[in-house]
This record gives structure tokens, sequence and C-alpha cells, in this order.
């Protein structure tokens, strides 16, 4: 019970059990450089991520810019000919694209109070800093630069996108400074609206052909929350890495104990199989409306548990390990 007690029951202002990481440095952040590998966020995707699911966004990537149109010539891609140009000017020619310099990546990065709650691993708060480092520095390190909006319950900081290890560091030194203001008190009333005040900083920022990509644990989603998803996604790709523990999924049995929002406290029975099945339904249609929202709109969500390692899921969910594995292919991934 008292184990419990300290944990909190409804994802608002409790603290870690045992064993939990709290917090994490903006060292141990900056070391993950390291691990920044075996993963991608680029359009193609090996058979196994599920990135390159049915359902899926297949990520765009980098942009093209049209340069030219231009007579063809023998050895020339046959898939570049512009037929009606062709067929206009009566002679074959072709479209000539060149690729954009780089592609904006814009991390947003859930730092609220409701973050701030794990059973096992880690908190859910770290592992979303845990995420955004390593994104951070897989994106410089593919030439791309990143940006990042880090939000609290109140306010939010906006990073703007910037490359190499200067736009990696930015964007982490940030995400750790908020991450250590967690656990001073209670949730802020306006914490759930934060949520989609973030995603109307992202729309002003990502102009066009951005890859903006959300952690968080989704709580405060709502209609607006799809509405706003939806204007993104007009212009840029959408990627959202859903944060959860274990404990959210199924309520425990541990007989009575005190569960604590940051300042009301309720005790209820959970050894009660009524209580324990009905908060089992609720989260399975809670889950249920984060994935239809996701089909509808194809935007891929990652599932990240704070039970394991975070690089090895990212490795997992759009990496190219299986693959590798099943393949028996050696070498180091891109």
């Amino acid at each position: 019970m008292a184990q419990l007690k300290e944990r909190r029951g409804d994802g608002r202002g409790g603290k870690p059990s045992a064993g939990a990481l709290a917090y994490v440095s903006l060292d141990e952040l900056l070391r993950l450089r390291h691990r920044a590998k075996g993963f991608s966020f680029l359009p193609r995707q090996p058979v196994h991520s599920l990135l390159s699911g049915r359902h899926a966004s297949r990520l765009r990537g980098r942009g093209l810019n049209f340069e030219e149109l231009r007579h063809y010539f023998e050895g020339d891609d046959t898939r570049t000919i512009d037929w009606l140009a062709t067929a206009r000017l009566g002679a074959p020619h072709i479209r000539v694209y060149s690729e954009e310099r780089d592609r904006p990546v814009l991390l947003l990065v859930d730092q609220r109070t409701t973050m701030f709650f794990g059973s096992r691993r880690a908190m859910k708060s770290v592992v979303a800093a845990e995420i955004a480092a390593l994104a951070a520095w897989r994106v410089t390190s593919l030439g791309d630069r990143v940006g990042a909006v880090v939000f609290g319950d109140a306010d939010m900081t906006e990073v703007r996108p910037q490359g190499r290890d200067t736009g990696a560091v930015r964007v982490i030194a940030e995400v750790s400074r908020r991450n250590g203001l967690l656990g001073a008190g209670a949730a802020s009333p306006g914490a759930d609206g934060q949520l989609n005040e973030a995603l109307r900083r992202a729309e002003r920022l990502a102009t066009h052909d951005w890859l903006v990509c959300l952690v968080t644990d989704a709580a405060g989603e709502d209609a607006e929350t799809a509405r706003l998803v939806t204007r993104l996604t007009a212009h840029n790709d959408v990627l959202a890495v859903h944060v959860h523990d274990p404990l959210e999924l199924e309520l425990p049995d541990v007989g009575p104990a005190v569960f604590s929002s940051g300042e009301a406290q309720v005790e209820v029975d959970s050894s009660s199989k009524n209580l324990r099945s009905r908060y089992s339904d609720e989260r399975t249609e809670w889950r249920e409306r984060l994935g239809a929202l996701s089909l509808r709109r194809a935007i891929p969500v990652l599932p990240v548990s704070t039970a394991e390692d975070v690089a090895t899921q990212l490795q997992r969910l759009i990496g190219r390990r299986a693959e590798r594995r099943l393949s028996g292919a050696k070498g180091t991934s891109p």
C-alpha cells in the first residue's frame, strides 16, 4: 500500500517507485550521442519498421526542388519523362529536380506533470527526454536541422531549428532544464491545454515539408487535437511517439490503496475485480481512440514504454535490427 500511495494513480503529481529514474542530467542526454544509430526517420524504411506499415505514413524525407525541363538523352531515367511536355514539344523531355539541402525536424517534447510518473525503469518524462536526445543527435548526424517546442504545465519554450552539434545541444539543454523543474508541486489547472498549444506553435513554425515529431503521453487529447494534427499533416509529416507506463494499462491488485492527483486523494480497493475491469476498459477505449486518429490521419504512432531501454525500442520499432537479423547481413545501419 505504501508503495502504491507514492505513485500517481491518475497520472498527476506522483513520485517514482523504487528503481524508477526520476530525472536525467544534461550530461546523460549528451552521452546518448553514441547510441543514436540503427534507426531512421527517412522515407525508405526496412520491412519490419512500423513506418513501413500499411496504415502508416511513409515519411517523405527531404523535399525536391524543380530545376529545369530538358531534352531526354539516352541513359536518362525514363520515369522522369514529362509526358505532357513531350507531347506539346514533339520530342522527349524530362523534368530535373535537385534535393533540398536539408529537412527541418521539429520535436514537440512533453514535460508536464502528467509525465512525472514511472513504475519501472524510468519516469515518462525521462523517457521523453531520452527520445528527444536520440532524435536530435540522429537528425543532425544526417545533415538536417533540429528544433523543438518543449512544454510544461504552464508555459513552453521554442528552440529554432539549427544544424550540426549546436542544434542538437540547444534542444537537449532545454529538455534537460525542463525535466529538472518537474515534481515541484501539483499540476497546473491548464496543463491539459498545453498539448494543443504546442501543436499550434508547431503549426506556426513548420511551414512546409517539415517532420514534426510529437513525444507525449497524450494527456489532454481531444477533438481540437485531431483538428490541429490534420492541419499540420496538410503540408508536413507528423510522427507521434506515445510514451506509456505498464501500470497505466492495467490496475494492479494490491488491495486498499491511496491515489493522489497532487492535492486531492482518494482511497480505493484495487482488489475489486469490477474496479480493475472498468479501469482496463477505459484505458482500452482511450488507446483505441488514439489508434483511430492515427489511421484516419495516416500518422505513425510509436509506442515507447518506460520499462525498457529507449534506444533499443527505437531500433526495434523504426530501425534495421530485425531486418538485418533475418537477412544475416553485417555492417552498421545508417
